[in-house]
Protein backbone atom coordinates (compact mmCIF):
# COMPACT_ATOMS: atom_id res chain seq x y z
CA UNK A 1 0.00 0.00 0.00
CA UNK A 2 2.75 2.34 0.99
CA UNK A 3 4.93 1.83 -1.98
CA UNK A 4 1.60 2.96 -4.22
CA UNK A 5 1.15 5.93 -2.56
CA UNK A 6 4.53 6.58 -3.26
CA UNK A 7 4.87 6.06 -6.89
CA UNK A 8 1.33 7.87 -7.51
CA UNK A 9 2.99 11.09 -5.57
CA UNK A 10 5.77 10.73 -7.96
CA UNK A 11 3.66 10.88 -11.51
CA UNK A 12 1.86 14.57 -9.56
CA UNK A 13 4.92 15.78 -9.08
CA UNK A 14 5.87 17.03 -12.43
CA UNK A 15 2.70 18.24 -12.44
CA UNK A 16 2.46 20.10 -9.63
CA UNK A 17 5.83 21.65 -9.72
CA UNK A 18 5.57 22.12 -13.58
CA UNK A 19 1.77 23.76 -14.15
CA UNK A 20 3.26 24.65 -17.52
CA UNK A 21 3.82 21.13 -18.82
CA UNK A 22 0.41 20.16 -17.59
CA UNK A 23 -1.23 22.98 -19.91
CA UNK A 24 1.28 22.55 -22.70
CA UNK A 25 0.10 19.22 -22.56
CA UNK A 26 -3.70 19.81 -22.63
CA UNK A 27 -3.19 22.49 -25.54
CA UNK A 28 -1.43 19.47 -27.56
CA UNK A 29 -4.26 17.19 -26.77
CA UNK A 30 -6.96 20.08 -27.82
CA UNK A 31 -5.38 20.66 -30.97
CA UNK A 32 -3.92 17.11 -32.44
CA UNK A 33 -6.81 17.34 -34.84
CA UNK A 34 -5.81 20.83 -36.17
CA UNK A 35 -1.59 20.12 -36.25
CA UNK A 36 -2.86 16.89 -37.85
CA UNK A 37 -5.01 19.49 -40.82
CA UNK A 38 -1.82 21.41 -41.44
CA UNK A 39 0.04 18.45 -42.24
CA UNK A 40 -1.86 17.39 -45.09
CA UNK A 41 -3.18 20.79 -46.69
CA UNK A 42 0.32 21.31 -48.75
CA UNK A 43 -0.39 17.24 -50.40
CA UNK A 44 -3.79 18.66 -51.04
CA UNK A 45 -2.67 21.94 -52.81
CA UNK A 46 -0.57 20.05 -54.71
CA UNK A 47 -3.08 17.45 -55.84
CA UNK A 48 -5.04 20.10 -56.91
CA UNK A 49 -2.58 21.86 -59.03
CA UNK A 50 -4.80 22.69 -62.97
CA UNK A 51 -1.63 23.54 -64.75
CA UNK A 52 1.07 21.82 -66.30
CA UNK A 53 4.64 22.46 -67.14
CA UNK A 54 5.07 22.77 -71.11
CA UNK A 55 8.36 22.61 -73.40
CA UNK A 56 8.64 23.53 -77.16
CA UNK A 57 10.70 21.51 -79.18
CA UNK A 58 11.65 21.61 -83.08
CA UNK A 59 9.95 18.87 -85.38
CA UNK A 60 12.94 18.10 -86.59
CA UNK A 61 16.96 18.35 -84.89
CA UNK A 62 20.22 17.40 -85.97
CA UNK A 63 24.11 17.57 -85.31
CA UNK A 64 25.81 17.68 -88.70
CA UNK A 65 29.04 15.54 -88.47
CA UNK A 66 32.35 15.33 -90.34
CA UNK A 67 32.14 12.40 -92.35
CA UNK A 68 35.52 12.00 -92.71
CA UNK A 69 39.15 13.63 -91.15
CA UNK A 70 39.98 16.65 -93.44
CA UNK A 71 40.14 20.42 -92.65
CA UNK A 72 37.26 22.94 -92.70
CA UNK A 73 37.75 25.42 -95.82
CA UNK A 74 34.94 27.06 -95.25
CA UNK A 75 31.76 27.85 -93.16
CA UNK A 76 28.52 29.72 -94.60
CA UNK A 77 26.43 29.39 -91.40
CA UNK A 78 26.53 31.13 -88.06
CA UNK A 79 24.76 31.35 -85.37
CA UNK A 80 20.72 31.45 -85.16
CA UNK A 81 21.24 31.81 -89.33
CA UNK A 82 18.34 30.45 -91.56
CA UNK A 83 19.21 28.40 -94.69
CA UNK A 84 17.00 26.24 -97.46
CA UNK A 85 16.43 22.82 -97.89
CA UNK A 86 19.82 21.92 -100.16
CA UNK A 87 21.91 24.95 -99.26
CA UNK A 88 26.06 24.13 -98.73
CA UNK A 89 26.71 24.85 -95.08
CA UNK A 90 29.96 24.30 -94.75
CA UNK A 91 33.09 23.13 -97.34
CA UNK A 92 36.09 20.82 -96.80
CA UNK A 93 39.49 21.24 -98.08
CA UNK A 94 38.79 18.78 -101.58
CA UNK A 95 42.17 18.78 -103.41
CA UNK A 96 43.26 15.81 -102.74
CA UNK A 97 40.09 13.99 -103.27
CA UNK A 98 39.67 15.65 -106.35
CA UNK A 99 43.04 14.59 -107.64
CA UNK A 100 42.18 10.96 -106.81
CA UNK A 101 39.20 11.01 -108.74
CA UNK A 102 40.79 12.53 -112.15
CA UNK A 103 43.33 9.51 -111.47
CA UNK A 104 40.33 7.26 -111.19
CA UNK A 105 39.00 8.60 -114.44
CA UNK A 106 42.05 8.45 -116.62
CA UNK A 107 42.68 4.95 -115.30
CA UNK A 108 39.10 4.05 -116.80
CA UNK A 109 39.46 5.82 -120.31
CA UNK A 110 43.02 3.51 -120.34
CA UNK A 111 41.04 0.09 -119.38
CA UNK A 112 38.03 1.11 -121.78
CA UNK A 113 40.60 1.48 -124.71
CA UNK A 114 42.33 -1.53 -124.33
CA UNK A 115 38.69 -3.93 -123.94
CA UNK A 116 37.98 -2.48 -127.13
CA UNK A 117 41.28 -3.32 -128.47
CA UNK A 118 41.17 -6.95 -127.22
CA UNK A 119 37.91 -7.12 -128.94
CA UNK A 120 38.73 -6.22 -132.22
CA UNK A 121 41.99 -8.27 -131.76
CA UNK A 122 39.53 -11.00 -131.30
CA UNK A 123 37.74 -10.62 -134.13
CA UNK A 124 40.83 -10.95 -136.26
CA UNK A 125 41.48 -14.62 -133.88
CA UNK A 126 44.52 -12.75 -132.56
CA UNK A 127 42.69 -13.02 -128.96
CA UNK A 128 41.85 -15.37 -126.88
CA UNK A 129 38.38 -15.25 -125.02
CA UNK A 130 40.28 -14.58 -121.27
CA UNK A 131 42.54 -12.04 -122.55
CA UNK A 132 38.82 -10.14 -123.33
CA UNK A 133 37.40 -11.59 -119.63
CA UNK A 134 40.45 -9.88 -118.57
CA UNK A 135 40.51 -6.38 -120.22
CA UNK A 136 36.65 -6.43 -119.74
CA UNK A 137 37.23 -7.22 -115.53
CA UNK A 138 40.07 -3.93 -115.57
CA UNK A 139 37.78 -1.93 -117.44
CA UNK A 140 34.81 -2.68 -114.62
CA UNK A 141 37.14 -2.27 -111.85
CA UNK A 142 38.17 1.07 -113.31
CA UNK A 143 34.54 2.14 -113.40
CA UNK A 144 34.39 1.17 -110.19
CA UNK A 145 36.89 3.13 -108.69
CA UNK A 146 35.16 6.13 -110.52
CA UNK A 147 32.18 5.90 -108.44
CA UNK A 148 34.14 5.65 -104.73
CA UNK A 149 36.34 8.43 -105.71
CA UNK A 150 32.72 10.59 -106.88
CA UNK A 151 31.19 9.24 -103.60
CA UNK A 152 34.35 11.07 -101.50
CA UNK A 153 34.23 14.19 -103.74
CA UNK A 154 30.76 14.45 -102.77
CA UNK A 155 31.94 14.13 -99.06
CA UNK A 156 33.51 17.63 -99.60
CA UNK A 157 30.81 19.60 -98.36
CA UNK A 158 27.91 19.57 -96.17
CA UNK A 159 24.50 20.56 -97.21
CA UNK A 160 21.64 21.09 -95.46
CA UNK A 161 18.70 17.98 -95.04
CA UNK A 162 15.81 20.90 -94.74
CA UNK A 163 15.07 23.88 -94.46
CA UNK A 164 15.77 25.33 -90.81
CA UNK A 165 18.26 27.68 -88.72
CA UNK A 166 21.46 26.91 -87.15
CA UNK A 167 21.51 26.26 -83.02
CA UNK A 168 25.19 25.79 -82.67
CA UNK A 169 28.73 26.27 -84.32
CA UNK A 170 31.24 23.66 -83.21
CA UNK A 171 34.10 24.76 -85.40
CA UNK A 172 35.76 27.22 -87.03
CA UNK A 173 37.38 28.01 -90.73
CA UNK A 174 40.52 26.35 -91.55
CA UNK A 175 40.33 24.17 -89.02
CA UNK A 176 41.31 20.23 -88.74
CA UNK A 177 38.62 18.05 -87.81
CA UNK A 178 38.31 14.01 -87.33
CA UNK A 179 35.68 11.72 -88.41
CA UNK A 180 32.34 12.16 -86.86
CA UNK A 181 33.33 15.53 -85.03
CA UNK A 182 30.34 17.54 -84.38
CA UNK A 183 29.99 20.48 -86.92
CA UNK A 184 26.67 22.32 -86.57
CA UNK A 185 23.45 21.77 -84.73
CA UNK A 186 20.77 22.59 -86.99
CA UNK A 187 17.02 22.72 -85.90
CA UNK A 188 13.84 22.37 -88.98
CA UNK A 189 11.94 25.32 -89.47
CA UNK A 190 7.97 24.55 -89.13
CA UNK A 191 5.54 24.12 -86.06
CA UNK A 192 6.93 23.87 -83.09
CA UNK A 193 6.13 20.14 -80.89
CA UNK A 194 5.41 20.22 -77.33
CA UNK A 195 6.18 18.25 -74.63
CA UNK A 196 4.34 17.68 -71.34
CA UNK A 197 4.44 14.89 -68.55
CA UNK A 198 0.82 14.77 -66.98
CA UNK A 199 -0.47 12.60 -64.22
CA UNK A 200 -1.45 9.08 -65.49
CA UNK A 201 -4.31 8.91 -63.19
CA UNK A 202 -5.78 11.34 -66.11
CA UNK A 203 -4.63 8.52 -69.32
CA UNK A 204 -8.10 7.74 -69.65
CA UNK A 205 -9.48 11.01 -70.48
CA UNK A 206 -6.66 12.36 -72.78
CA UNK A 207 -6.94 11.18 -76.45
CA UNK A 208 -4.93 11.85 -79.73
CA UNK A 209 -6.44 14.83 -81.79
CA UNK A 210 -7.63 16.80 -78.46
CA UNK A 211 -7.21 20.11 -78.63
CA UNK A 212 -6.09 22.45 -75.66
CA UNK A 213 -4.78 26.08 -75.03
CA UNK A 214 -0.97 26.65 -74.15
CA UNK A 215 0.38 29.93 -72.32
CA UNK A 216 4.03 30.57 -73.53
CA UNK A 217 6.08 32.89 -70.57
CA UNK A 218 8.54 34.29 -72.81
CA UNK A 219 6.10 36.20 -74.93
CA UNK A 220 3.19 36.46 -72.80
CA UNK A 221 0.71 34.60 -75.58
CA UNK A 222 -1.69 31.80 -75.57
CA UNK A 223 -1.81 29.20 -78.76
CA UNK A 224 -3.90 26.49 -79.34
CA UNK A 225 -2.48 23.19 -79.87
CA UNK A 226 -3.80 19.65 -80.14
CA UNK A 227 -2.34 16.23 -78.58
CA UNK A 228 -0.22 14.14 -81.26
CA UNK A 229 1.13 11.18 -79.58
CA UNK A 230 0.90 9.07 -76.23
CA UNK A 231 4.26 7.81 -74.90
CA UNK A 232 3.88 3.93 -74.49
CA UNK A 233 4.55 3.72 -70.96
CA UNK A 234 4.34 5.38 -67.54
CA UNK A 235 7.14 6.82 -65.22
CA UNK A 236 7.10 4.19 -62.67
CA UNK A 237 8.42 7.04 -60.31
CA UNK A 238 6.47 10.26 -60.78
CA UNK A 239 3.54 8.26 -62.06
CA UNK A 240 3.54 10.16 -64.94
CA UNK A 241 3.08 9.73 -68.96
CA UNK A 242 4.76 11.83 -71.93
CA UNK A 243 2.41 13.74 -73.65
CA UNK A 244 3.57 15.12 -77.12
CA UNK A 245 1.37 18.16 -79.05
CA UNK A 246 1.59 20.00 -82.01
CA UNK A 247 0.70 23.82 -82.56
CA UNK A 248 -1.88 24.29 -85.44
CA UNK A 249 -0.06 27.26 -86.59
CA UNK A 250 3.39 28.23 -87.42
CA UNK A 251 4.35 31.32 -84.98
CA UNK A 252 7.10 33.20 -85.93
CA UNK A 253 8.01 34.61 -82.32
CA UNK A 254 8.30 31.27 -80.90
CA UNK A 255 11.21 29.76 -80.57
CA UNK A 256 12.58 25.75 -79.40
CA UNK A 257 13.61 26.12 -75.94
CA UNK A 258 10.42 27.97 -74.84
CA UNK A 259 7.95 26.96 -71.65
CA UNK A 260 5.02 27.59 -70.54
CA UNK A 261 2.02 25.57 -69.25
CA UNK A 262 -1.36 23.82 -70.19
CA UNK A 263 -4.47 23.62 -68.38
CA UNK A 264 -4.75 20.17 -67.12
CA UNK A 265 -8.24 20.87 -67.58
CA UNK A 266 -8.76 20.85 -70.60
CA UNK A 267 -6.34 18.38 -71.46
CA UNK A 268 -8.73 15.55 -69.17
CA UNK A 269 -12.21 16.81 -70.11
CA UNK A 270 -13.23 13.78 -71.70
CA UNK A 271 -15.70 15.77 -74.24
Amino acid sequence: MNLQLVSGWIMLLPLCLFPSVQAQTKAITQNSGALAVTSIAPAASVSGNSTIRVLLTPDSESTLASPSATRIREINATLGSSFGAGKILLAFDCDESMARLNMAKAELLGTDESHKAKLRIKKLGQASEVEVLLAQSAFEKAKSQVALQQAQVRHCSVAAPWAGRVAKVHVRNHMSVAAGQPLLDVVKDGPLKLRLNVPSRILSTIRVGKAFDVHIEETGKSYQAKVSALNSRVDPVSQTIEIEAGLLKVHSELLAGMSGTASLPQLSDAR
